[in-house]
């Protein structure tokens, strides 16, 4: 699993004094930090002439009524189970009022910005409009500053801001404000004190070596692989797999059936690494490749290869292919090689209505503003492919990251995938309760410390409307035909509860249970302990000893980021019968999963250590160690196809 950060260094520096931004009783904050992240410490010297790109995002209309809507196409008890929306009547669904919309304008009139300064997009559901920081300011009444961190990298935010009343239930959050998820990087030796800059520099690429702390683990080089089943402790491979999952299917309807696989340059596999893995494990795919869609960019390098440029995506193709072939899949490479992306990129370039909502902060901004070789001068890439059925993703955040806000946004959007019958799965992380890099909070703080106490939880893996996947492994001297455990080597499956998103009712049943029969002996102190807030992962599969191959030759690797794609394999391959036999694709699959717990393998062994503390305990029934447990493909696939 890789973990996603974005640079976003704005430096207006001037000798100008900086005026107090206006305060007034009038206004209720909308967003508010009480403290600097770890590392930051404010500069000064803002010039408040500089222009800045604001983007006001609406309220969506009907949001109260997601988790409603969503179920009634997904639970397998309701009469509309299978009956998808079109993209276009979510799009109109959740679009915002045009009572939200005019108070909106009328508050910016009123603050002086004539109305052809403000650009409205329906489909976008915000408002933009260039404003200086004083402009901003006044605006907001809200007092930004330049931030520094310890790295030399700096940054433009502010700690609160408030909006009129009126104003408050008709706005999500307002870019750019609270948000410190930028890429930090070593700083440069001859690097100037003083950098001057108006617009937003280069984004980080999530993809590049050394820019992530989560991706996939490499162990040792493997000199003879074993091929049969009784050594699938030491080295897991296709067959491995099929034995543990029971995977045996042959694809009916690969023509009307899809999966997409996510990676974000420059992070790209390479060709003959493909076909390797296939001549000693699946022949038959030999010299297939992956559908590329290109959003903002997105190229397969093979300038440079290392286990850190490609570990990731050879990892998910040689797998996530060969499992499902002939099934096409499709790759969603995302960002140029200078500017990089995100997973906001990602959803403009399946959905055109979410397309305008790239925060400068997070997001990669296209045209790419760099002049260097390599960067793409092409306008935002916005709906240019239909979403795939089953969508895979073995990259992430700390939900600690980024705003509330931010993230409810954008967990928004998953659901509305739902809504139109995809299926989205995200690796649940690779350092057990603990954050990406092993970095937890100071409970006293609420800051990263690498010896802090509290938990760390993923995002997106706490949206409660994709699926979360866990990491098992079968355990040392055991066989395919034993239960396996909870990873515990190298990595240790990421799990836990999070700080912002509320249980769905789909998992009420589930969580109540694992705190009622084994409720953790930790305090608030460590861990979201409410019983109230949504629980991850919510199944798992293996995270270990994967035989892939790299720079042409064959290594261990471990993470999530192998459990991820082999569970979205198994969710196309479910989708493929259903196709065959005239029925439409899963779409979100929790509450099925959840009502139908016989048809997965219970783990019941493990734990996920971190942040000093044994973590949580694999037991029977859900936990949040290895969620549900691990897919049985022959229970599963009777399950679904039992449903219209």
């Amino acid at each position: 699993m890789r973990v996603l950060s974005f640079l976003y260094t704005l430096a207006l520096f001037s000798l100008v004094s900086a005026v107090p931004a206006r305060r007034s009783p009038h206004r209720i904050v909308l967003e508010s930090r009480d403290r600097l992240p770890a590392g930051w410490s404010k500069r000064g010297g803002l010039d408040k002439r500089g222009v800045v790109p604001v983007r006001i995002n609406l309220r969506q209309n009907n949001l109260e009524r997601s988790e409603e809507l969503l179920m009634d196409v997904s639970d397998p008890e309701s009469p509309n189970y299978g009956k998808h929306h079109t993209a276009k009547q979510v799009a109109d669904l959740f679009a915002p009022s045009k009572e939200s919309v005019d108070i909106v304008k009328d508050w910016l009139r009123e603050a002086g910005l004539v109305p052809h300064r403000v650009k409205y997009n329906h489909g976008h559901g915000s408002l933009t409009v260039n404003m200086t920081v004083s402009e901003l300011e006044e605006l907001l009444h809200a007092e930004y500053d330049i931030y520094e961190h310890d790295t030399g990298a700096l940054h433009l935010a502010c700690d609160s801001y408030s909006v009129p009343p009126a104003v408050k239930h008709h706005v999500d959050f307002i870019t750019p404000t609270l948000h410190f998820d930028i890429q930090l990087s070593k700083r440069s030796s001859d690097a100037p004190n003083v950098v001057h800059a108006s617009v937003p520099k280069t984004a980080a690429r999530i993809g590049q070596p050394g820019h992530s702390v989560a991706q996939p683990h490499k162990g040792e080089v493997v000199e003879d692989i074993f091929t049969e089943l009784k050594n699938c402790d030491k080295q897991t491979t296709l067959d491995c797999l099929k034995a543990l999952y029971h995977i045996d299917y042959v694809p009916l309807a690969k023509d009307e059936n899809s999966y997409g696989i996510v990676e974000y340059t420059p992070q790209a596999y390479v060709p003959s690494d493909l076909d390797l893995f296939a001549r000693n494990f699946s022949r038959r795919a030999v010299g297939y490749r992956p559908k590329l869609v290109s959003i903002d960019g997105g190229i397969v390098q093979t300038n440079e290869t290392s286990f850190a440029l490609n570990g990731e995506s050879n990892l998910d193709l040689q797998y996530g292919i060969n499992l499902v072939y002939p099934t096409p899949v499709t790759l969603y490479q995302v960002g140029d090689i200078i500017e990089g992306g995100s997973f906001n990129n990602f959803l403009n370039g399946i959905d055109a209505s979410y397309c305008g909502h790239n925060d400068p902060t997070q997001d990669g901004i296209y045209p790419d503003p760099s002049n260097a070789p390599g960067s793409f001068k092409g306008s935002e890439t916005c709906g240019i492919a239909k979403p795939a059925h089953v969508i895979s993703t073995s990259y992430g955040y700390n939900e600690a990251d980024l705003t509330p806000a931010y993230e409810q946004r954008q967990c928004a959007e998953y659901m509305k995938l739902g809504m139109q019958g995809v299926t989205v799965v995200y690796s649940s992380g690779d350092y057990g309760v603990a954050g990406n890099g092993g970095l937890c909070i100071d409970p006293k703080t609420g800051q990263y410390a690498q010896n802090g106490a509290r938990f760390n939880p993923s995002f997106p893996s706490t949206c409660p409307w994709v699926t979360s996947v866990g990491a098992t492994q079968v355990n040392p001297g055991s066989n395919v035909f034993e239960p396996e455990g909870a990873c515990e080597q190298v990595i240790y499956s990421g799990g836990g509860f999070s700080n912002v998103f509320p249980i769905p009712d789909y998992q009420k049943g589930a969580v109540g249970k694992y705190f009622k029969d084994h409720k953790p002996s930790y305090t608030a102190q460590q861990y979201n302990n409410s019983q109230v807030t949504r629980g991850y992962p919510d199944i798992s599969a293996n995270g270990a000893n994967y035989v892939v191959a790299i720079e042409g030759a064959f290594s261990l690797v471990y993470g999530t980021s192998a459990s991820a794609p082999v569970v979205g394999s198994i969710f196309t391959l479910i989708n493929d019968a259903r196709l065959a036999a005239g029925k439409g694709p899963m779409g979100f699959v929790n509450p099925t999963l959840y009502k139908n717990p016989c048809a997965l393998n219970d783990i019941t062994t493990g734990g996920n250590q971190g942040c000093g503390t044994p973590g949580f305990t694999a037991v029977s029934g859900w936990d949040p160690v290895t969620g549900l447990g691990t897919p049985d493909f022959m229970k599963l696939l009777e399950v679904f196809m039992d449903q219209p």
